[in-house]
Parts: C-alpha cells; sequence; structure tokens
C-alpha cells in the first residue's frame, strides 16, 4: 500500500469569504453559542466531482448513492428476527465475561493531570461499542458516546449491553469535542447526550449530521454544529484542527416516522500533528477510497468489526471483519483500532468471533500484526511513542 507524505496533502484551501478578509460568518447550521472566530476554509472546489455529495429523494429523505447499498427486504427482517440462529452466545455468568473480555479502568481516573497531555501525538482509549476518546493536538475528542445500559429509547427493553461502561460521564476527563455519526439508539443516547451536557455545557461542541440540530437543541445542547458530507468546521479557540463530516453507507432511524430525516455519515478530524478518521457505523462503499485519496493518510482510524451477520440482512449497512479492513487499506490508514463488538449484541455471530475474523483478513491482506488492533475495554494506547498503555483491571 503506497502512502502519501502529509506533506503532499492539500485538501483544504483558504476562502476569502467574509467581512473581514477570511473570518467566517454566521452559518444558518449553527446553534446560536456555535460562532467560531476561525478563519473560513473551505474544501478544494476543484475536487468537488471526484467525490460523492449526500442525496435526498423525492420526499426529502437522505438516501445511500452508492450500488452498493440495498436495504434488506421483507424476508430478510423476518429471518433475522423470527427463523436465524442467534449464534451470539453471551456468557450468563459475569466471571466468565471478565475472564473473556476484561475491563480496564482507564488511565485518566487514577492520572487525571495526563490527560489531554499527548503533544505532538495520539492517545486512543476504547469506551466499549463505538464509544472512543481520542486525544490529539491539544483536544480531547468523544465519538458516539452511549454510557446507558440499554441502546433503546427506553432502559427496560431493548439491547442490552453485556459489558459496563469502563468510566462514567463525570469520571471522563475535559471533553472538547463529541462527534456523532448517526442517530440509532447505539450511536446517540439520551442519557448520555443529557449528562455530558450537564457536565460540560455550551463549553463542549458538538459535531452532528446534517438534519439533527433540532433534536439536540431540545437536549439543552447549545454548542452545537450540523453538517452535510465534506463540510467543515471546528473547535473555537482550536482553529488549527479541523473537523470533516465525510460519507459512509448507512441510515437512520429513532422512530416510526422519521426514516432517514437525518443524515448519516463518518468524521475527518486534521490537526498540524494527527490525522483521525471515525467510521461510526457503515456497510462497505467506494466512498472511503474518496476521503483516503482526499485525506489519507490517517495515523489512526477507529472503524466497525461486528454485528455483521447474517450477511444478507447485514452486508449493506454493517461491514464485516474483512471489509473492515478493505476500509483500513482504502483510507491510508498507518493504524486502526477495531470497534462496534463486545458490547452489545445486535447481530448473530459469536460474540468473540469478531476479533478471529479481524486476525484472518489481516493476514489474508498481508498486514502487519499491529496495525489493525484490538483495545479492552478501558485500554488505551499511545500512538507514535513508546510510552506504555495506561490501564488496571477493574
Amino acid at each position: 500500500m503506497e502512502v502519501k507524505d502529509k506533506g503532499e496533502q492539500s485538501p483544504l484551501q483558504e476562502d476569502g469569504l467574509g467581512a473581514d478578509k477570511g473570518e467566517c460568518t454566521k452559518d444558518p447550521r449553527t446553534s446560536s453559542s456555535s460562532q467560531s472566530s476561525r478563519k473560513c476554509f473551505r474544501l478544494d472546489y476543484r475536487l468537488e466531482e471526484d467525490v460523492t455529495k449526500s442525496r435526498r429523494d423525492k420526499r426529502g429523505r437522505f438516501v445511500n448513492p452508492w450500488s452498493t447499498w440495498k436495504f434488506p427486504s421483507y424476508s430478510n427482517i423476518l429471518w433475522f428476527y423470527l427463523l436465524d440462529k442467534n449464534n451470539s452466545n453471551i456468557p450468563a455468568t459475569k466471571e466468565e465475561l471478565d475472564q473473556k473480555l476484561p475491563i480496564m479502568e482507564p488511565y485518566f481516573i487514577r492520572n487525571p493531570e495526563k490527560a489531554g497531555q499527548t503533544n505532538a501525538e495520539l492517545r486512543v482509549t476504547w469506551l466499549g461499542h463505538a464509544s472512543v476518546l481520542v486525544e490529539m493536538d491539544d483536544l480531547v475528542i468523544l465519538t458516539d458516546p452511549v454510557f446507558s445500559q440499554r441502546a433503546s429509547p427506553v432502559q427496560f427493553a431493548g439491547p442490552k449491553r453485556f459489558r459496563d461502561p469502563p468510566c462514567t460521564v463525570n469520571q471522563l476527563p475535559r471533553v472538547h469535542a463529541v462527534l456523532i455519526s448517526h442517530t440509532h439508539y447505539d450511536h446517540l443516547d439520551l442519557g448520555s447526550v443529557t449528562a455530558l451536557n450537564h457536565r460540560f455545557g455550551s463549553d463542549l461542541r458538538w459535531f452532528v449530521p446534517l438534519g439533527l440540530m433540532s433534536w439536540m437543541q431540545s437536549c439543552g445542547c447549545e454548542n452545537v454544529i450540523e453538517l452535510d458530507w465534506w463540510e467543515e468546521n471546528c473547535v473555537p479557540g482550536h482553529d488549527e484542527v479541523t473537523f470533516v463530516f465525510t460519507p459512509s453507507q448507512h441510515w437512520c432511524k429513532r422512530t416510526p416516522l422519521d426514516d432517514n430525516r437525518v443524515l448519516w455519515g463518518s468524521w475527518t478530524v486534521l490537526g498540524p500533528h494527527n490525522r483521525f478518521f471515525f467510521a461510526g457505523d457503515t456497510g462497505y462503499c467506494s466512498g472511503f477510497q474518496e476521503i483516503g485519496r482526499r485525506f489519507g493518510p490517517f495515523d489512526l482510524a477507529a472503524i466497525p468489526i461486528g454485528a455483521y451477520l447474517p450477511r444478507d440482512f447485514m452486508r449493506s449497512q454493517h461491514v464485516d471483519p474483512d471489509e473492515a479492513v478493505q476500509i483500513h487499506i482504502d483510507l491510508q490508514a498507518k493504524q486502526s483500532l477495531a470497534i462496534h463488538w463486545g458490547t452489545f449484541a445486535l447481530a448473530h455471530e459469536h460474540y468473540l468471533d469478531p476479533p478471529v475474523r479481524l486476525k484472518e483478513a489481516v493476514e489474508k491482506y498481508g498486514l502487519g500484526e499491529d496495525v489493525f488492533f484490538l483495545l479492552k475495554h478501558g485500554e488505551s494506547r499511545h500512538l507514535n511513542s513508546t510510552e506504555e498503555v495506561f490501564a488496571q483491571h477493574k
């Protein structure tokens, strides 16, 4: 895999728009306290035809623009929920789960003074499922935070986590930005959003997909940026780090009537020292090649590897480990972290199958053993460094 030098990348160009020679004008898709003092950078419009833009149908609902998307048929849905065998085999005892999937105490609980102190390096902590804490370029970033026991509109029914969060919202370090990929309950959790907003208030910037602004405001969140694919913004006071909402192949739904009213996607974070990619939830599509060509190579990508069986039902919306490795290659990622597994039983593969299949795929594509890695719940890894991993068994 050919990796280009970061210095050759020029995905952004300064735009002189604004009343003060480059100062950002108020974007209509920002909340009242979201105004940034940064200069306005827009994507290089000479590349506009090289990327896939978001699309809507005649009803105004977002649609996937790739031929790889096919929503499951009614027969697929009935088979999945009524007839297909669920082989997840979650252990009934906490003792066995603690042995197979141990939960670590995150380093920042015992060493809070170390949080955010990464200099030019990057540190990542897996908090379970798609919740990842990333420290890079003087920012602490949290992805798809879910700290509740169930991925559901109610906490007495719906998918229940079989591994607890390694920390609470109140035990987190100072978080500067939260990235939301889409609206499904295992990625957008009302209780977690409310708790984070209660703790950090308007000091916390929320980066969300197009169409989610009103829901975020109904939760009391003030500092919200709503973006379409390929649009970007930043955290006030950290103008040198750019957040770009990038494509993925998925869908959105929280109620019986809101199908695809909100866009879905991935996130690209471009700093002066590090580049991070968060896939969210996705099926495989050519959009990742576009992201890799425009923004790669990435220092770290967080890519899902779980909830993929049966394939007839899951293929379009959830990659399997083999496709996850293909995304890693498309992105030109130096290293990738496996996410979206080992927390909720959302599909029918054995709960320990994703890491096994990932190892096979890494070997198949001839990648190094540690290029696409796993973390225990609560475990951290410091990239571009010889520093030891911070974590202790709970």
